[in-house]
Formats: structure tokens, C-alpha cells, sequence
């Protein structure tokens, strides 16, 4: 892959772009003369021009091309938007002012495939309604169909949805690895550095003791898997914190899984009542019980999404640390395919 290229002689300025450049994840072609910086002109996915070339660059009339800036700092000099004309770029870049926006531009261009993964979130309306089994089969499902997908476990009390899919000795980072850093994470890197099977990778959490994920963490997450991803599934805690609502501010759908009966009723509206606050789209999914399907959709006043039937022998095989077959003849399979269906259609 092609690296953004500098073209600039102001070492001061260069070791800036280096740094910034280091931040966003990636390294720097660097030109001193526009006769070097010639055959990396239309491969760079990124070109940028210290304002002490800018003239030099523009007397040797390059291609016309996209992703070029000017950076500078003197962004109040009247001669810097003239030069900036004169070289093709489309904005000026004022350090140190703009130092984050510069990152942000970085880390764009070595992403040169964006995606733009759909967020979904479940949460149960009672302990032990099966949203995490259901996230898992979702996550799974999906990788199936070859949608690259991201399972996040934001519930630090879940045990760790890793282990519910017999995956709690896999390498790769976990949220403890991840909570420490703040602003955009590159989706590549993410995508490297997560346990992954497949199309599927997971975010988890380490065995013991486990804190609380920060909002900003979880932010910088879900915007890294948009760009890299195209999907992710979120398992919520029923007791939502910062970085639950974080997820559901981005959710496309947020699923509920609601067991039919008097008391998975009642705790169900609850749990609705804090989730309505900041997301839209809620739809149940809902497990049998004594109250009928209509009964109870009507009593939470949300769309049914579907049902998901009693699986005597699916507790068992996730003990073994196998994965339930989600093949569209099966129950399970074909509500997941449905479900994949009909949130991610435009």
C-alpha cells in the first residue's frame, strides 16, 4: 500500500508531519524537491505540500488530483490561499491549530476501502433472556454470509462473550488493551489486533477483574468499525453506562429480547423506558411464555422482530464450547437470517 507523501525542505515542519503522521498510525513518503516527489504524484492517497514548496510544486504543473493540501503555519499570511490555488490543493492545513484534523486526514488515506458497517445493539429485558446468544448468532450468522462483522461485549459483568463462543483463550486484544486510548483508531489496525475467526472478530473482555469502558473508548471503536467494518453487533448491559449509551446513539436497531410472561413483561418496559431515551428503532424479540406473541408485543409497544423459540440442547452445546449450527434449516439460523434481512436492508 502507497503512503501519503510530504513534500516539503522545512525539517521543523517535517518532523511535525512525522509525528502527526505516527498518530494517525501510518509512515510518510518525503519528497525535498517537486522532481522527487514526480513518481509518487498520482500513486499517493494523500499528498501534502509545506507551504515552502508550494511555488516550486506549482511551476512544474503537476496532474490535477484530489487529496492534496496545503500545510502551513502561517495560515494568516494573504499569500497562503494564492498558493494554495497554485498547487491544486483543495484546503489549507494551519499547524498546530489543526493538528487533529491532519491525523484524522492521515488515518482517511490508509483506509482506502471504506465501509460503512450498520450498528445493532441488544439488550434483555430480563437477566438471562438470551441477548448475548443472540448477539453471538447474529455476529455469527452474518460472518457466515460473508459480511465482515465486529461482536462487541459491552456488558463487563457478561463473563465475556468469548467465552460463550468457547473463544476465551484466543489471542488478540481485549477492551483492557483498548480503554486507554483516546481519539480515532485505525479500522485496519483494530481489525489486526481483535481475536478473529473468519469474517468474525470479537471485542471482549480479559478474565478477573474488569472495569467500567469509558464513552470515549467505546466512540473511538464503533467509528473504527464503520470504517472497516459492515456490521457490528453490540451486547448491552441491562443497566445502561456511559459507553452503552454511546452504542445506542449509533445504533441503526436496537433488539430487545423480551421472555412472555407477567414478570419478562414488566422488567422488559422497564429496561425500555431508559433504552427509548436514546435510540429509536426498537424492536423485540421475543421468547415464549404464557403470554402470547401479539399479547405481549402490544403490552411493550414496539414492533415484534421475530421469535426466538426455547433451544433445550443450545445451553449444552455452548457449554461444550461449540458453536450452535445456524444453517437456514435450522430455528435459530433462519430467525438470525430474517433478522440480518430486515435491519440491514436500505
Amino acid at each position: 500500500m502507497h503512503r501519503p507523501l510530504v513534500i516539503t525542505e522545512d525539517h521543523a515542519l517535517l518532523d511535525d508531519l512525522v509525528r502527526i503522521a505516527a498518530a494517525a498510525g501510518t509512515q510518510l513518503d518525503v519528497a525535498h524537491a517537486p522532481a522527487h516527489a514526480r513518481p509518487f504524484w498520482n500513486l499517493a492517497p494523500l499528498i501534502a505540500v509545506g507551504a515552502d514548496q508550494a511555488d516550486a510544486v506549482a511551476a512544474t504543473s503537476p496532474p490535477t488530483r484530489d487529496q492534496v493540501l496545503l500545510v502551513t503555519r502561517a495560515a494568516e499570511d494573504p499569500d497562503t490561499w494564492r498558493k494554495c490555488v497554485a498547487v491544486g490543493a483543495q484546503a489549507v492545513v494551519a499547524l498546530p491549530e489543526d493538528e487533529r484534523h491532519l491525523v484524522e486526514r492521515f488515518a482517511d488515506a490508509m483506509e482506502p476501502d471504506p465501509r460503512s458497517g450498520s450498528v445493532i445493539c441488544v439488550i434483555g429485558g430480563r437477566g438471562g433472556a438470551g441477548a448475548s446468544v443472540l448477539s453471538a448468532c447474529l455476529a455469527l450468522r452474518a460472518s457466515g454470509d460473508h459480511l465482515r462483522t465486529l461482536l462487541v461485549d459491552a456488558d463487563p459483568l457478561g463473563g465475556g462473550i468469548d467465552a460463550l463462543l468457547g473463544q476465551e483463550e484466543a489471542s488478540g486484544a481485549r477492551w483492557g488493551d483498548l480503554v486507554a486510548r483516546e481519539g480515532r483508531i485505525n479500522a485496519g489496525a483494530l481489525h489486526a489486533a481483535l481475536p478473529s475467526f473468519g469474517d468474525l472478530a470479537v471485542l471482549s473482555f480479559h478474565r478477573g477483574e474488569v472495569a467500567a469502558i469509558p464513552a470515549q473508548a467505546m466512540r473511538s471503536v464503533l467509528e473504527a468499525g464503520q470504517r472497516g467494518f459492515d456490521l457490528m453487533v453490540v451486547d448491552l448491559p441491562r443497566h445502561l453506562d456511559p459507553a452503552a449509551i454511546e452504542a445506542l446513539t449509533r445504533a441503526k436497531t436496537t433488539l430487545v429480547v423480551a421472555t412472555a410472561d407477567v414478570r419478562g413483561i414488566l422488567s422488559t418496559v422497564q429496561v425500555l423506558g431508559e433504552t427509548r431515551k436514546h435510540t429509536s428503532d426498537i424492536r423485540a424479540v421475543l421468547r415464549p411464555g404464557i403470554v402470547d406473541e401479539d399479547t405481549a408485543a402490544s403490552s411493550l409497544g414496539i414492533p415484534s422482530a421475530g421469535a426466538l423459540p426455547d433451544q433445550p440442547r443450545l445451553t449444552a452445546t455452548l457449554n461444550r464450547g461449540e458453536l450452535p449450527k445456524l444453517g437456514p434449516r435450522t430455528v435459530l439460523g433462519a430467525l438470525c437470517t430474517t433478522l440480518l434481512r430486515d435491519l440491514l436492508s436500505p
